[in-house]
């Protein structure tokens, strides 16, 4: 009898073992991958670009827009030591376009792809992407979805039909399409492509904090249907992986909060207009390499809101 119970011991710490074990493989075989990397020498720290692909091929944002663009674009970074932090590029930023020239950084994505967004952004922060996560907009709801929903607050009301969000202000519990048109909104925002920049922050926080509920953790069924809906929306680059995207979900839960950074790089102007591509967003050159180099070493104050528009 008690050799019986050994073995049915054995059997079921093998099988506890080997889920996550099996679950790791298995997501792993699932992620697709894209050339993104460049070869630009190494930076201290590890930096994850993230951007959401907004393509018009799914049907998901019924505008008429042909092609794809990027409307999201962020720098997680994980300093040697010092605070994590989150900042988000406008897609307005006005910015040098390897190869086109002057341009707004979202442009870089629609010319070549993710290697030139990601060169441009190199080349902006003088720091190197050592992974780029790129996810579908349209795949946002799904992701949303597949965790239960998530909560997000906005203090304002918005009856918006281009992202077709509409909001009474307050803290409410959305689903995936509403999700989505939360942080696609920028029209009726009055700080615009911030604003929009501010609450994708808080979107992606969101989700974040929900995956890591017991909840999601504690469930098979919803870890599978997890996976299979997140590594379905997203592409990364070639030598990026399951561990990797799991080491990134803790640098967002880090970077959101306390002890984190999050916001904008220091901006001079929200409507500079330099001519030929309409209204911009310009980056105090001035603020733009020590404040990248706080980013770098960590040396920006926790809880910090990164950046600001111009008063």
């Amino acid at each position: 009898m008690l050799r019986r119970a050994a073995v049915l011991v054995a059997l079921i710490a093998a099988l506890v073992l080997a889920w996550p074990v099996g679950l790791l493989v298995w997501a792993n075989g699932k992620i697709q991958h894209v050339d993104a990397l460049s070869d630009a020498a190494g930076t201290p720290g590890n930096v994850y670009l993230l951007a959401g692909s907004d393509s018009r091929a799914d049907g998901a944002i019924p505008d008429g827009t042909e092609g794809q663009r990027t409307d999201t674009i962020m720098l997680l970074t994980v300093p040697s030591s010092g605070t994590t932090s989150l900042v988000s590029l406008p897609r307005d930023t006005y910015v040098d376009i390897p190869g086109h020239g002057p341009g707004k950084l979202n442009a870089s994505f629609s010319y070549g792809g993710a290697p030139l967004l990601v060169q441009t952004v190199e080349q902006l922060t003088g720091m190197k992407v050592d992974h780029y996560v790129e996810i579908g907009m349209g795949g946002v709801a799904n992701v949303v979805d597949a965790v239960g929903g998530v909560e997000l607050c906005l203090d304002y009301d918005v009856n918006d039909p281009n992202s077709q969000l509409v909001w009474t202000a307050g803290c409410h519990g959305v689903d995936g399409a509403t999700a989505l048109a939360f942080a696609r909104m920028r029209y009726s925002d009055p700080l615009g492509d911030i604003g929009r920049t501010q609450r994708q922050q808080q979107l992606v926080s969101a989700v974040t904090r929900e995956v890591a509920t017991p909840a999601t953790i504690l469930s098979p069924s919803r870890q599978v249907a997890l996976i299979r809906t997140g590594t379905g929306v997203l592409v990364v680059d070639q030598a990026t992986g399951i561990v990797d995207l799991g080491r990134m979900a803790l640098a967002f839960r880090e970077a959101s909060g306390p002890a984190g950074v999050r916001g904008t790089p220091p901006i001079a102007d929200n409507d500079y207009r330099p001519g030929g591509v309409g209204s911009t967003v310009l980056l105090d050159e001035a603020a733009l390499p020590a404040f990248f180099q706080q980013v770098q070493d960590g040396s920006l104050p926790p809880a910090a809101e990164a950046g600001a528009p111009p008063a």
